[in-house]
C-alpha cells in the first residue's frame, strides 16, 4: 500500500480535476497536477521525485490517466524489491534455459505494457550492469529477452520515480550520466507532507472515513488537540505514516470521538498556541478544525489574507482557495468600532465584502 495511500477526492475545489485518486488542494499539491496536466498529453519520459510515502505511484498513475494511452496497461515495477539478478529477467524476460532456474519462458515488464506506461519505482536502485539495457530501449524501442537474439519492438511511455538523489549519484559513479538525462526530460518534484499542510485534513477525513467503514465504528468528531496534533507533525513517514497513525486512532477510538495517536510524540510536533486550544470546545467536527486553523492563522498574520506573509501562504494555499473556504465557513474578519460604524451606512452586499477582506 505504500504510495496508494490518498485515494478519492472529497467534495471541494478540485473536484473537477481528471485525477480522482488525489486528495488534497494545496498549493504544492496543484503546483505538481499543473505539470501533469502539461506533460501527460505527450510521450515523454517523466522522473518524480520525491520522499517515500509521498503518493509518487498515484502521480504515476494521473500522468498515465491523463494520457492517450490511458485504457492501455498501467505496469509498475519497484527495482528496490526485485534481487539484482533478477531485475534484467522482470524487465525484459527471458527463454527457457536461459539460466539456472530459468524452467520456462518468461515476458519481460516492457513486453507487457505495449502501447502503455511502465512505472518503474525506485529507479536509483538500478543495478549498473541494467542500466545500458534501460538506456537502449527508452533510445531505440528495442530490447532482447535474456537468452535470446531476437529484437523486440515496442512502444512504452515510462515514468520513473526515486527517492534518491540522482544526481550525486551520477558525480559518485553510480548511476549513468546519458540514463539520468534520458530520464530526466521532465522532472516532477512532489514535496514531503510537512511543506503541503493544507492537505492533512483532507487526508485524515479521508483515513478516518475509509477505516471507520472497514472497521465498523461510528467515529463523528475530532478534538482540537487531535487535530492541531495532525496538523503539526512532522511526519517523516509522510502519507504512509499518516494513514497507519489514522488506523492506529481508528481502532483507539471511543464514543465516536477520534483518539489521539500522537499524544506520546511531542517532540516532534510543533508547538501551537494555547490560545487556539483554550478558545475551542474540546471536541469538535473537522469542519470545525478547519475553522480554527484558519481563524487562528488569520489573527496570527494579522488578517491579511495574500501576499508572501498572508494566511493564504502559511497554510499552502491560493488566496482563492483559502478565500473560499472562508466564505463557506463564515469566517469574517472583526471589525474595530470605527469600521463597523462607517459599514452601516453602506449597502449589504458592501458590508459583508468589506469585512471579509
Amino acid at each position: 500500500m505504500a504510495d496508494r495511500a490518498a485515494v478519492m477526492y472529497p467534495p471541494g475545489d478540485q473536484a473537477e480535476r481528471r485525477f480522482d485518486r488525489i486528495i488534497g488542494n494545496s498549493a504544492a499539491l496543484e503546483s505538481v497536477l499543473d505539470q501533469v496536466e502539461l506533460v501527460a498529453p505527450t510521450d515523454s519520459t517523466v522522473l518524480i521525485e520525491g520522499e517515500t510515502g509521498t503518493g509518487k505511484e498515484l502521480i504515476a498513475h494521473a500522468i498515465h490517466n491523463a494520457s492517450q494511452r490511458c485504457g492501455c496497461p498501467f505496469i509498475k515495477l519497484n527495482c528496490a524489491a526485485i534481487p539484482l539478478d533478477l531485475l534484467e529477467s522482470e524487465l525484459f524476460g527471458h527463454e527457457k534455459g536461459a539460466f539456472t532456474g530459468a524452467i520456462a519462458q518468461r515476458v519481460g515488464r516492457f513486453e507487457m505494457v505495449d502501447k502503455g506506461t511502465l512505472f518503474l519505482d525506485e529507479v536509483g536502485d538500478i543495478p549498473p550492469a541494467v542500466q545500458p539495457k534501460l538506456l537502449r530501449v527508452l533510445q531505440e524501442h528495442e530490447f532482447e529477452r535474456l537468452g535470446s537474439g531476437r529484437t523486440h519492438k515496442v512502444d512504452v511511455r515510462l515514468v520513473a520515480a526515486t527517492n534518491r538523489d540522482l544526481a550525486k549519484m551520477v558525480a559518485r559513479g553510480q548511476f549513468r550520466l546519458d540514463l539520468f538525462y534520458r530520464l530526466n526530460v521532465f522532472p516532477i518534484f512532489l514535496p514531503a507532507l510537512r511543506e503541503r499542510r493544507a492537505d492533512i485534513s483532507p487526508l485524515v477525513t479521508h483515513f478516518v472515513k475509509q477505516f471507520s467503514h472497514r472497521m465498523g465504528k461510528q467515529i463523528n468528531s475530532i478534538s482540537t488537540e487531535t487535530m492541531a496534533a495532525f496538523q503539526w507533525y512532522s511526519w517523516p513517514g509522510n502519507i504512509r505514516e499518516l494513514q497507519n497513525l489514522v488506523e492506529r486512532a481508528v481502532i483507539l477510538s471511543r464514543d465516536g470521538v477520534l483518539a489521539n495517536p500522537l499524544h506520546k510524540r511531542r517532540s516532534e510536533v510543533i508547538p501551537i498556541t494555547k490560545d487556539c486550544l483554550c478558545a475551542c470546545p474540546s471536541s469538535m467536527t473537522l469542519e470545525d478544525s478547519d475553522r480554527v486553523l484558519i481563524v487562528e492563522t488569520l489573527e496570527r498574520v494579522g488578517w491579511i489574507v495574500g501576499g508572501p506573509r498572508g494566511a493564504a501562504a502559511k497554510l499552502g494555499l491560493k488566496r482563492t482557495t483559502l478565500l473560499a473556504k472562508m466564505r463557506r465557513l463564515g469566517i469574517f474578519r472583526p471589525l474595530h468600532q470605527e469600521e463597523a460604524d462607517v459599514l452601516t451606512l453602506a449597502p449589504a452586499g458592501m458590508r459583508r465584502e468589506n469585512a471579509h477582506l
